[in-house]
């Protein structure tokens, strides 16, 4: 079948090679994943819209080398959204994911992973989340789920929103939704004295050592996606990983399930997922909180240590 057309939402989106594998393994074509998308699109369209995206696109299947791809192509249709937003000796038009058929065409284009800015399109300078990316040194993803423990402990003392999600790969992603006052710069430095104090908390079991080879087997703390033109995983997105796992917002009680992974969910049951539970991400733009309350939550929490040690 060298071509089929899908008909979404009043959209005609042309599938080329509908057939062509690109899951190997688990023998999951081109279709299967315009099809996941467009099955997913009424729970993960709130979380992309607005947001500029960058394509991982693998078109000889995830058995081949993929690329990132932020511009978008000139023969991409005109009712595909666009935003242009600067960059540093110019500017770059990304595309913005409105509809299921938006979703559906870039399957058909072998985009497996959509990344997406952590600002929206209205403000791109001012983020309304802030991550941070448990990232394993080693296979024990127990460790993982220890650190985003400890992780929560302190956003609880701080008395902040926290969200969570697997990634589909390795780690979790830790999100703290932001009310878009304050700028990357601005949010990054925040971002960085919360990572700073967890590792000064708990240093034999996490780090922001930026070298590998310097982690040991400690959970790295990565707040480097905190900055302007950066971005993270989108929620239900698929990962290029062998059976088609899918990045995976959970509640917080699940964290710590035994049973948890990060490619625990798939393309082939997160609808069972989804039909036991609501998206757990669903009112997350309702909790954005200030960089400046962090910050000052911050400060008492560290001169109220510091007076315990006088």
């Amino acid at each position: 079948m060298d071509e089929k057309t899908l008909e979404i939402d009043g959209r005609e989106v042309k599938l080329s090679h509908p057939d062509k594998v690109l899951f190997p393994e688990a023998d999951i074509d081109k279709e299967a994943l315009a099809d996941y998308y467009c099955r997913i699109a009424p729970t993960a369209l709130r979380h992309y819209r607005e947001r500029a995206v960058t394509m991982h696109r693998f078109p000889d299947g995830i058995g081949a080398e993929g690329f990132f791809q932020k511009a978008v192509p000139d023969y991409f249709p005109d009712w595909i959204g666009r935003v242009t937003v600067p960059k540093e000796g110019g500017e770059i038009t990304h595309a913005v994911v409105s509809d299921a058929a938006t979703l559906a065409y870039l399957a058909n284009h072998a985009c497996i992973t959509l990344h997406l800015a952590l600002a929206r399109t209205d403000r791109p300078d001012h983020p309304d989340r802030l991550v941070i990316d448990l990232d394993p040194s080693d296979e024990d993803f127990g460790k993982v789920q220890e650190a985003a423990k400890l992780a929560g402990d302190l956003l609880h003392e701080l008395e902040l929103p926290l969200f969570v999600q697997t990634t589909g790969s390795r780690g979790l992603h830790l999100v703290i939704p932001l009310d878009r006052s304050a700028d990357f710069e601005t949010a990054r430095s925040v971002v960085r004295r919360v990572t700073k104090l967890l590792v000064a908390r708990h240093p034999d079991r996490l780090t922001i050592e930026h070298r590998k080879n310097k982690r040991g087997t400690k959970v790295f703390l990565d707040d480097l996606r905190n900055a302007y033109g950066q971005t993270a995983v989108g929620p239900y997105s698929v990962r290029a990983k062998e059976g088609a796992p899918v990045a995976t917002p959970l509640h917080w009680h699940e964290v710590a399930a035994d049973d948890l992974d990060p490619q625990k969910y798939t393309i082939k049951n997160i609808f069972r997922r989804l039909a036991r539970t609501e998206d757990p991400w669903q009112n997350i733009s309702r909790h954005g909180c200030a960089v400046s309350t962090i910050a000052d939550r911050l400060d008492e929490l560290e001169s109220g240590s510091e007076a315990g040690d006088d």
